[in-house]
């Protein structure tokens, strides 16, 4: 494709093919092997092998299972995090790679595999040349996918001890075609937090439910009513999605059931909008419940906040992304995702870039976290020629004055 010719012209030549076959193998060593939140230990264990092997100081056990290489040249002062993500899903593999994965109910779906190959050939080529001027932290993070590993690794003193000047991420991006890459200065993804509502009733024979207070009745109205909130009690130019995702109730066919049961999730931007959701849905459980005759509660948990790219930091990595790609080949008026990002933590305690790789062909594959993703092997060498490229643009050694 046209743009992959542009960045194997500009800067792809910088990975030989047998660098960007073995990333591949790492790759597909990893799929084989997928580990999910904080049980990353064998992830982790190769990460960190192959990180020492390329002569990088490494750390493990951050945040529980996260590693941590550090790479230093020159003597400058300046310093550039870049992360991976190393965990896997919940999901039993329906696919027939030879790379299946072994272990049943756990595959990699969301190409977190190739994520942390990419990192791995950046870390191993900038090594080898040196071609910058201060440190680079390579952060390989555990426990991405619902878990909070970010914020673990920040809790374990990340920063302290491994300080940056700025941190940038990176996720494969199906829906955006093979050589493009996309970043919006500001929202990226969205908070994210989760709910739970439990009912209370009194059960009874379904041939008569005047003997019953029926919390399938009230489950049924509060279904309605929640997703109201965001059509009726959100501004329209203000992003934000309330979703019901989980109902249960009942165990049989003709008994009314005593309890019952919702959870679901909440996202948005803006702090104050997730204050107008909570309060509102407080407000309807409680009004429910009584005008049902029923009794409920809600728990609400704040999980990962919105993923927000600093300007100057973003603007950097559009133009790496540009000079290996083209310009027509970076997007940097994307419509932010309502998916959400535990790298949200990290841009909260540094300036920094989270940004999307294209991997779609010429026929889409299969999409993020279903039972046939397969991450792109083609995107290995434009991902880790954008971290190269980002770190010798970040850290370029200052220019020496001219003699007289």
């Amino acid at each position: 494709m046209q743009a992959d010719r542009q960045g194997r012209l500009s800067g792809f030549a910088m990975l030989s093919d047998a660098a960007v076959q073995e990333m591949a193998a790492w790759r597909q060593d990893l799929h084989r092997h997928p580990e999910t939140a904080f049980d990353e230990h064998r992830t982790a264990g190769k990460i960190a092998g192959l990180l020492r092997s390329f002569g990088l100081e490494v750390a493990t056990g951050i945040g529980r299972t996260g590693v941590v290489g550090t790479l230093r040249a020159g003597g400058g002062s300046r310093s550039i995090g870049l992360r991976a993500d190393m965990d896997a899903l919940h999901l039993h593999e329906q696919g027939e790679l030879p790379y299946r994965s072994q272990h049943a109910g756990r595959m990699h779906a969301c190409g977190h595999d190739g994520h942390c190959a990419m990192l791995l050939g950046a870390a191993r080529h900038l090594a080898e040349s040196r071609a910058f001027d201060g440190t680079v932290q390579f952060i390989f993070q555990p426990a991405e996918e619902n878990e909070g590993g970010g914020q673990e690794m920040l809790e374990d003193g990340l920063f302290e001890r491994f300080p940056v000047d700025g941190v940038y991420g990176m996720h494969n991006w199906p829906g955006l075609p093979l050589g493009q890459m996309a970043m919006n200065p500001g929202p990226m993804m969205m908070a994210f937090d989760l709910f739970e509502i439990r009912l209370r009733g009194q059960g009874g024979h379904a041939a008569m439910p005047e003997r019953t207070r029926d919390v399938i009745a009230a489950q049924a109205q509060l279904v309605t009513a929640l997703q109201s909130i965001v059509s009726r009690n959100i501004d329209p130019l203000d992003c934000a999605v309330l979703s019901v995702t989980q109902v249960e109730a009942g165990s049989t066919w003709n008994i009314i059931p005593e309890q019952a049961l919702l959870r679901g999730t909440v996202r948005y931007v803006d702090p104050a909008v997730q204050a107008v959701i909570e309060s509102r849905m407080r407000e309807l459980v409680d009004h429910i419940a009584l005008a049902m005759g029923v009794e409920a509660d809600m728990d609400y948990w704040y999980r990962y906040p919105a993923t927000i790219n600093a300007e100057e930091e973003t603007w950097l990595a559009a133009d790496v992304a540009a000079q290996l790609l083209g310009e027509a080949n970076v997007r940097t008026k994307m419509r932010p995702s309502m998916a959400s990002e535990d790298f949200a933590f990290m841009l909260r305690e540094r300036p920094g870039c989270y940004a999307w790789l294209g991997v779609d062909g010429p026929a889409p594959g299969a999409g993020l976290h279903s039972p046939h993703y397969d991450f792109n092997d083609q995107a290995l060498a434009i991902g880790a020629a954008y971290w190269i490229k980002l770190v010798e643009t970040a850290l370029a050694p200052a220019a020496k004055p001219t003699e007289r």
